[in-house]
């Protein structure tokens, strides 16, 4: 079982971005919609001795483990097994119309990465699972066995961004056929036998593009993110803020579109001034996006490709 060895990513930063919506309450409440092992909910608890937290993860394990390390604030946390996609009919649920924060930290856990039995790194060999919620949906063997040619290269291509995937699938379909494709090794094998050599020698491990592009279909990471922003967005209450890391490229792209759509004026172009009540009921926190100090990619990996992103309500 892991335990408070793990490092959240940006926590310092996290929490300052929340602080003034926490601060200017009485009885604050933030969603933490990717509880993970409960770093980030555990530093805030206590920090805010009045704050309350409604925390959401579809991995049972993470679930488990973080139950025991947010053992001494677990009074004050309400853990539910849910996706983040779900937060309006969990705030349903518990009778709540808005809260003061929300924050989201996307992608693969470190916990998840370290069990190699869930099959998420290319670095161990392990069955091919990759779900993050194993009670159900498929599995990425499942979707290596049953998806077609033109389904593979959509998935590869495009969650991948693999520049190789029609190669890749061609060897994908071939492997199954012959009954040698059933762990990440194997998968790990047919996408380096898949590139070119030239091209294996840049970039890092040729694997990992294909195993984030399976990770992400298996797992329906990207349309849960388009749903669940909106969310997000209409959950937070005037001063609230909603703060959102993201891994990588394609994610990212998703939240800066959800925060422009939300934060720009509905004015006609071109006018000096907003029109009345044309004006956005959310602002920027942060002007664009920002990564990791050096300092704390040093002595966390996992943070070297964060881009953190975050807006507040200012209007009904």
């Amino acid at each position: 079982m892991q335990d408070a060895l793990h490092i959240p990513v940006a926590l310092d930063r996290c929490i300052a971005l929340l602080s003034p919506a926490i601060e200017s309450k009485t009885n604050p409440i933030i969603i933490d919609a990717t509880l993970g092992m409960g770093g980030h909910s555990k530093a805030l608890l206590i920090k805010y001795p009045n704050l309350k937290i409604i925390a959401l993860d579809r991995d049972l394990s993470a679930i488990e483990v973080a139950t025991t390390n947010l053992s001494e604030v677990i009074d004050r946390i309400e853990i539910v097994h849910a996706v983040y996609d779900e937060i309006s009919e969990v705030l349903s649920k518990l009778g709540i119309d808005e809260v003061d924060g929300i924050l989201f930290d996307l992608g693969v856990s470190s916990m998840q990465l370290d069990q190699a039995e869930r099959g998420f790194a290319y670095s161990q060999e392990a069955p091919l699972d990759m779900r993050m919620d194993q009670s159900s949906g498929l599995s990425a063997l499942d979707i290596l066995n049953t998806y077609s040619y033109g389904e593979l290269v959509r998935v590869i291509r495009n969650f991948g961004e693999e520049k190789f995937a029609t190669k890749i699938a061609d060897n994908i379909i071939k492997a199954r056929e012959a009954g040698t494709l059933s762990t990440t090794k194997d998968l790990a094998e047919i996408v380096k036998n898949s590139i070119p050599a030239p091209a294996r020698r840049t970039g890092g491990n040729p694997a990992k593009r294909t195993f984030q592009a399976l990770r992400i279909e298996v797992n329906q990471e990207l349309a849960v993110l388009e749903r669940a922003l909106p969310q997000a967005i209409q959950g937070i209450r005037v001063g609230g803020r909603l703060v959102v890391m993201a891994y990588q490229s394609l994610e990212d792209k998703i939240v800066k579109k959800a925060f422009a759509q939300v934060t720009g004026s509905n004015s006609p172009l071109g006018l000096p001034f907003d029109l009345p009540n044309s004006a956005a009921s959310y602002k920027l926190v942060i002007n664009g996006s920002e990564g990791a100090s050096n300092q704390e990619i040093a002595i966390n990996a996992r943070a070297q490709s964060m881009r953190l992103r975050a807006i507040e309500r200012v209007a009904a």
